[in-house]
């Protein structure tokens, strides 16, 4: 590098750090104001988690209640940028080519399961597919933390990824960011951490995101990827996966995507099979297969936020409470949104709010799944986590339930190298490994404490207190409510959902 450019390259590091301090300062207050009531004991998290964890959840839920919140476009234009490909991690991108079916499967898998007025208006908008790029992700051992790519295609690329591969393991992975924040590339560290504990690889879908793309275009791509890796189009890098080898993983709405793929792919294999899926050129038989097992940290599961502890647990999140008549800021007006036409949450239309495929509490049956893992924490999505794993146990379905005392949304990628952190990595690729090595899985339901991660063994019966009816009343009633209050426009403001 030149002196030059070593200049500029510094001026604009000094230029990132000097606006990163900027943002920081104004949190001091916050920060102070959370450290005295640590230190006397007075607030409620302090009874569980260390000072630092404390000061870190408060100054973040700061940063996602701002007194001025940024455009929709600016938010994405700020969070999903690509910092580049750097350390212990092989990235090969591949881009899955698009199938007109896919579109006719999604719609049928929708009105199967949809309970209410016809749809034909909201179907005429549905998007076609598209080509979907993905990241093949795997850990490369022989690198250093400032090592980068070498200078080779895709394909090459792939194929060294796969010398270092040791296990048949395949996690097609959906990141999170509340369906509109988020890339693969912000979340290459958890894949290559996903691929090193298990041996295996991601396949890191780069889906569509909202508001631009709403509901069904992530799931639409979903699908697309899972099939791809089944069935690779002639310029694959892959050969075919088997489906046993195969785990659908996400964080948050990645989680929910995971899920609804599921619930798409199981709603299909319970119709008729006269309506074959076409792909490039072949049939795909019936039923569609199913994969080893789900593995879900802090799903996000409830479009409308109706369960309890979306304000309960307030004090132990980063993500902004939320609750019926306190509406948060809404988002300035810029290209992406207000939608047109227009709707009330930034992900799907308002008929389709309550869908099985999209508010995933919903959803009657998971009878005929695969095993799932789910972890949470003493965050405002607990409710609806334990709710689920309730629902599954119920309708027959393998679960392994973890919940860490105590800690926020998605704790384990925030608080990156902590004992916690790496406990629920542990558990997590654990999981994944088992399921897809053949193991048999037992259905088992954890409390992990958060000082000295002790681990405690639950009832699944104690784990959540809500009927199915209880639920959907709730649900409906949120829907019903936001028109008073508002809309739901506010939900969910910038965060890792």
């Amino acid at each position: 590098m030149s002196t030059h450019a070593k200049d500029q390259a510094e001026s604009g590091h000094g230029a990132a750090r000097y606006k990163m301090y900027l943002q920081i300062i104004p949190k001091l207050p916050v920060a102070a104001k959370v450290a005295l009531f640590h230190m006397l004991s007075m607030s409620e998290p302090s009874k569980y988690v260390d000072f630092r964890t404390e000061v870190i959840v408060s100054v973040l839920r700061s940063f996602l209640t701002p007194s001025k919140p940024m455009s929709i476009t600016a938010t994405q234009t700020l969070l999903n940028r690509d910092p580049g490909v750097k350390g212990r991690i092989w990235v090969s991108t591949y881009v899955a080519s698009a199938e007109p079916s896919i579109r006719d499967a999604m719609i049928r898998a929708i009105e199967g399961l949809h309970k209410g007025p016809p749809l034909q208006d909201e179907i005429k908008r549905f998007p076609v597919s598209v080509p979907i790029e993905a990241e093949w992700t795997g850990y490369r051992a022989a690198a250093t933390e400032e090592s980068r790519l070498p200078a080779i295609s895709e394909k090459e690329k792939y194929d060294e990824m796969m010398k270092e591969v040791t296990t048949p393991t395949t996690v097609l992975y959906f990141h999170g960011g509340a369906h509109y924040l988020m890339d693969p590339a912000s979340h290459r560290p958890t894949c290559k951490k996903l691929a090193k504990l298990t041996g295996g690889r991601c396949y890191s879908v780069r889906y569509r995101l909202a508001p631009q793309s709403p509901f069904p275009a992530a799931v639409m791509d979903a699908l697309l990827s899972y099939l791809t890796l089944l069935y690779p189009p002639a310029d694959a890098y892959h050969t075919a996966v088997k489906p046993e080898h195969i785990v659908f993983a996400g964080d948050s709405a990645g989680g929910n995507l995971a899920l609804a793929l599921l619930q798409t792919i199981l709603e299909l294999n319970r119709q008729s099979p006269s309506e074959p899926i076409s792909w490039h050129g072949q049939t795909i038989s019936h039923p569609i297969p199913l994969p080893a097992g789900l593995a879900l940290n802090s799903p996000w599961l409830d479009m409308t936020h109706s369960m309890p502890s979306c304000t309960a647990n307030a004090a132990f999140d980063y993500l902004p409470a939320f609750s019926a008549g306190h509406e948060l800021p809404k988002h300035p007006a810029c290209e992406a949104w207000p939608a047109n036409p227009p709707r009330k949450t930034l992900y799907v239309s308002d008929a389709l709010i309550a869908h099985p495929l999209c508010t995933l509490l919903m959803a009657k049956s998971w009878k005929g799944s695969p095993p799932v893992y789910i972890c949470t924490g003493w965050e405002l999505l607990a409710d609806e986590d334990r709710y689920l794993a309730t629902k599954l146990v119920k309708d027959g379905v393998c679960v392994v339930f973890e919940e860490y005392q105590a800690m926020p949304h998605c704790f384990a990628m925030i608080f990156n190298g902590t004992p916690g952190s790496r406990r629920c990595f542990d558990g997590w690729a654990g999981y994944i490994r088992d399921v897809t090595g053949g193991k048999p899985i037992a259905s088992s339901f954890t409390i992990i404490e958060a000082k000295g991660l002790e681990e405690t063994p639950i009832e699944v019966g104690t784990l959540s207190k809500f009927t199915e009816e209880e639920v959907q009343e709730r649900v409906n009633k949120r829907i019903g409510g936001a028109k008073e209050v508002g809309g739901l426009d506010g939900l969910p403001s910038p965060s890792k959902l």
